[in-house]
């Protein structure tokens, strides 16, 4: 523990999948099953549990990566407020999220919405 700790050296921005890809581009270090560090983050980003796949699929529902990302940012936001179970709303489509888990449970989009109720959920958020 020779080395001087710097606090400019600490990072406390937030992690998110792109944010250590230019960083330490050299030192991949990898764990046991092979994996690396940042395909490890990517995988606890946002997860979709098998019923929220099969809706997805079903609905025609598609997430690229920056649905992903604000997505994450909502899970982000409702986590600060002590959430455990929220609805997503972004654009025309709703999600249920199990924040904890950071996994999305079931989606269902606009066609599906309508006359629906959204039950066991303790926040929503809401996403331009």
């Amino acid at each position: 523990m020779s080395d001087i700790l710097r606090v400019g050296q600490l990072y406390t921005g937030p992690v998110t999948p792109g944010s250590l890809r230019d960083v330490n581009k050299k030192s991949t270090s990898s764990s046991a099953a092979g994996t690396s560090f940042q395909e490890l983050l990517n995988q606890e980003w946002v997860k979709l549990s098998h019923h929220a796949s099969k809706r997805l699929a079903q609905r025609g529902i598609e997430l690229g990566n920056e649905q992903l990302m604000k997505l994450g940012d909502a899970i982000d936001k409702a986590a600060a407020k002590g959430a455990k179970e929220t609805l997503v709303l972004m654009q025309d489509t709703a999600f249920i999220v199990n924040v904890p888990n950071r996994t999305v449970v079931t989606a269902v989009n606009g066609d599906s919405m309508s006359d629906n109720v959204f039950t066991q959920i303790d926040s929503a958020v809401i996403i331009s």
